[in-house]
């Protein structure tokens, strides 16, 4: 059977265009219907397929490496496009500590509920750490998805769309800071004495303190470096910069994509970062079309690597363990665990106007990167992939079905509005007698 490896440079070529302008449309469509773009490009990816093993091709095998330098290099780019959108205003605080507040709770309460889905369903957890174990595996599929959340939340009202930036993107840096904060209390230590060490709470903590100090002097020396350079050719420079300090961070167990945050908020609020003594090293009219360059390439590489993250994962679904009813009713669970605590927790902190926000909250792009970065020694055989496939398509559906309902609910007010007749009315002195 022919495979990807045999494929023309031309073949691979068409392909890839092809793929990119189907994203391009996948994007209007979404605009037009709510549908999201990445549940068309799943679909993409699973049609390909089809017509590539009805054609003999099989170029499943082996994908799984560039789905996880994909993914590293999507999850980077999805998060500093939030990050320059964010601006930190006085107005923004209370929205900005409501979200992280909810993400938090909303990822712990999730992720500890489906530990106890998954550990008296599943067998294959560890012995004396089976709670431990199960909330390692539960925590990526507790994550929101901003890969999905970003792009299909633009149309909705600023509060709302604020709302979600933040949200999905601390669910992010919080889920990943769980799982391997998880792993270094699981991992057990080599022979050469590798693995964790010490006490992992302090270890975490330490770790934590050290990643958002080095943060916060790497950015503003970027930012001032940078400023400086006048040749035009810098922008990528300066990603492959934040590539390699996210990459060397990763390596030292950091939590590298907080840097990445951080770098995000101090060139989108210039005004803030820079204040005082620190003004005097600021050229504000370089550094702004630094920030607006760069805001532009971080868009454009997102939506390239996001088309090829998800049509590649399309590509690697296989459906065998979608017919086992014990896949079913765990994932049944799990969804049910999602939407009952999302309600839970909006309801508490905004109250009655909480649609469509409880139904947006899809499982993706972290999702399915934590999945292909679990330890070697903590995979549980047992644990079927049919259960992320379940809760990343359910997630997804559930999600266009109240984009939808939302827009038409909208679109009937204006339109209602629109059909009003306007009228005057003669006014006069009331009678006072």
């Amino acid at each position: 059977m022919e495979g990807i490896a045999e494929l023309s440079q031309y073949s691979l070529i068409i392909a890839a265009s092809v793929v990119l302008i189907f994203s391009f449309f996948f994007g209007e469509i979404s605009k037009r219907t709510s549908i999201p773009s990445v549940l068309l490009l799943i679909v993409l990816g699973i049609v390909a397929k089809l017509g590539l093993e009805a054609a003999g091709i099989n170029i499943a095998d082996g994908l799984d490496e560039y789905l996880k330098i994909l993914g590293t290099i999507g999850l980077i780019m999805i998060v500093l496009e939030a990050a320059l959108e964010l601006k930190l205003d006085q107005d923004q605080i209370v929205p900005i500590i409501k979200a992280l507040v909810i993400a938090l709770v909303g990822l712990v309460g999730s992720a500890v509920v489906t530990a106890f889905i998954l550990m008296y369903m599943v067998d294959g957890f560890q012995e004396g750490n089976e709670f431990l174990h199960a909330l390692y595996y539960a925590t990526p599929i507790s994550i929101l998805s901003s890969a999905i959340i970003i792009p299909s939340v633009i149309d909705l009202k600023k509060e709302k769309k604020e709302f979600h930036i933040y949200e999905s993107t601390f669910s992010d840096i919080l889920g990943i800071m769980m799982f391997y904060f998880l792993e270094g209390i699981l991992k057990p230590s080599d022979i050469n004495g590798h693995g964790s060490a010490g006490n992992p709470v302090v270890n975490f903590a330490g770790s934590t303190l050290l990643t958002i100090i080095i943060a916060i002097i790497s950015s503003y020396l970027i930012v001032i470096v940078f400023q400086k350079i006048k040749t035009s050719v810098k922008l990528f420079l300066l990603i492959a910069v934040l590539l390699l300090i996210y990459a060397i961070g990763k390596q030292f167990h950091l939590s590298s994509l907080l840097f990445i945050l951080i770098f995000g908020l101090v060139i989108s609020n210039m005004d803030l970062s820079f204040r005082g003594r620190l003004n005097r090293f600021l050229d504000k009219e370089a550094a702004h079309d630094i920030y607006h360059g760069l805001h532009v390439i971080t868009m454009e590489t997102a939506f390239v690597v996001r088309t090829f993250f998800f049509v590649i994962f399309g590509i690697t679904i296989t459906f065998d363990a979608l017919a086992d009813w014990n896949v079913v009713g765990i994932s049944a669970l799990c969804l049910l665990t999602i939407y009952a605590i999302r309600f839970v927790l909006l309801r508490a902190s905004i109250g009655k106007d909480i649609v469509p926000q409880l139904y947006i909250a899809p499982r993706g792009l972290i999702t399915i990167l934590l999945f292909n970065a679990i330890y070697d020694k903590l995979v549980v055989k047992e644990f079927s992939e049919g259960i992320l496939l379940f809760i990343i398509i359910g997630t997804s559906i559930v999600m266009t079905i109240a984009m939808i309902w939302d827009k038409r609910r909208t679109n009937g007010a204006i339109n209602a509005v629109k059909q009003t007749p306007v009228r005057t009315v003669k006014w006069k002195i009331p009678d006072n007698k």
